[in-house]
């Protein structure tokens, strides 16, 4: 063992109280920090899934249309002239098979889908409910919104007159799987369609109101032959969909949606919680950094005729610098260790008791090896650069004035 590191792990051992109440505060910061990281985490992880479980990340759908001027006029004398917005009919995407394989070959695109989405009311017995029918081919489909494992009834069977519905719209209409309905779209097109399976995706808007069917089906309710109203993708990182989205828009002359542009409330939350981390974390960080430097200060002239001993011996500077520089390094070191192994065990018992009332875990808190990794890190360089005013003090004593005033 080299002097610096002796002498360091002494001074450590003998200001036992002081040792210990330093590492108890490290622990608790760092258990605090790595506890509120996987808690927010885990939190930002599970409304994000919610969020995508139901929708695609990018949407391409015809450009809306353009507004008519309006000049209302008497012979020869223009009265009033104004722009009125245009009334939006269903349109089908020009080209769409092309769009979609241009769509495809995007690196970041994992899946692409081609949707028929109209609005209709559906009948059963005396029930009428306003309903949003979706359309849509179900391999491409399922890549994008695993709606079969969502099934809570039946199968996902759709094409020949079979549909799934959600959930809340079953119970609307009293129906259940078998039952037959009544579509009626906004082109005035009825159909019979036989119930195939019921699903629940957690979105009371989608469980409410979705009707999804087969593409050629969805295009002869809406008039729309051959033809899609949307193209949905899914991307490799979900983040990246706003540039994605903005991509495939100068590419393609669409108007492009990201599901970040659908629920900007959801990430200026979002944004929210990761501020109000980041300043926890900066003032639990500050409190140890302050912590450590006091206790080594304490330290520093509470020693200060040993290190001017020390000094009067020959050992050099920067030997006494290193000597409190480890004490500071020891202290952040192990007491991240032990707090990031106490913050793993509070996120894994808080998970057991924020639970659903069937029992399932409210959501699942992220607990990695790059959070641990990163919380010992930032602690032990916290202990570091609190150690330097402490070790550059000690270093520059002299050793007559600290023997004689130690």
């Amino acid at each position: 063992m080299s002097f610096a590191w002796f002498v360091a792990l002494r001074y450590l051992r003998d200001a036992r109280g002081q040792t210990t109440l330093i590492l108890a505060a490290v622990t608790v910061g760092v258990s605090v920090i790595v506890f509120l990281s996987a808690l927010i985490n885990g939190l930002q992880a599970s409304l994000i899934a919610a969020t995508l479980g139901s929708q695609p990340h990018v949407t391409l759908r015809p450009p809306r249309e353009a507004p008519r001027p309006v000049v209302a006029a008497t012979p020869g004398h223009v009265i009033a002239r104004s722009v009125q917005p245009a009334s939006q009919r269903l349109r089908s995407i020009d080209q769409w098979p092309r769009v979609m394989d241009d769509a495809a070959r995007d690196p970041s695109v994992t899946a692409v889908s081609p949707v028929v989405t109209g609005s209709g009311v559906v009948t059963r017995l005396d029930a009428h409910v306003p309903v949003v029918v979706r359309g849509v081919e179900p391999d491409r489909f399922i890549a994008i919104i695993d709606l079969p494992s969502r099934m809570i009834e039946g199968q996902f069977a759709i094409g020949a007159g079979r549909v799934v519905i959600g959930r809340d719209l079953a119970e609307d209409l009293g129906a259940a799987v078998g039952d037959r309905l009544r579509i009626t779209s906004t082109e005035d097109v009825t159909d019979i369609v036989t119930i195939a399976g019921v699903f629940a995706l957690g979105n009371e808007g989608v469980d409410g109101s979705w009707i999804v069917t087969s593409l050629p089906h969805a295009q002869a309710l809406f008039a729309l032959p051959g033809g899609v109203t949307a193209i949905e993708m899914k991307v490799t990182d979900v983040f990246d969909a706003a540039g994605v989205a903005d991509d495939l828009a100068r590419r393609t002359g669409l108007t492009a949606d990201s599901w970040m542009t659908v629920n900007a409330s959801l990430l200026s939350g979002l944004a929210a919680q990761a501020s109000s981390k980041t300043m926890i974390q900066s003032f639990v960080v500050l409190t140890v950094a302050l912590g450590i430097a006091s206790v080594l200060i304490v330290s520093v002239v509470q020693k200060s005729r040993e290190i001017g001993i020390l000094r009067a011996v020959g050992t050099p500077a920067h030997h006494i610098l290193l000597v409190f520089l480890i004490q500071g390094g020891v202290l952040g070191l192990t007491g991240s260790i032990i707090g990031s192994g106490l913050g793993m065990a509070f996120a894994k018992a808080f998970e057991t008791v924020a639970v659903n009332p069937d029992g399932t875990p409210r959501f699942l808190v992220q607990v990695n090896a790059l959070l641990l990794v990163q919380s010992t890190l930032l602690a032990t360089g916290v202990g570091l650069l609190s150690a330097i005013i402490p070790a550059r003090r000690a270093s520059r004593l002299d050793p007559a004035t600290a023997i004689r005033g130690g």
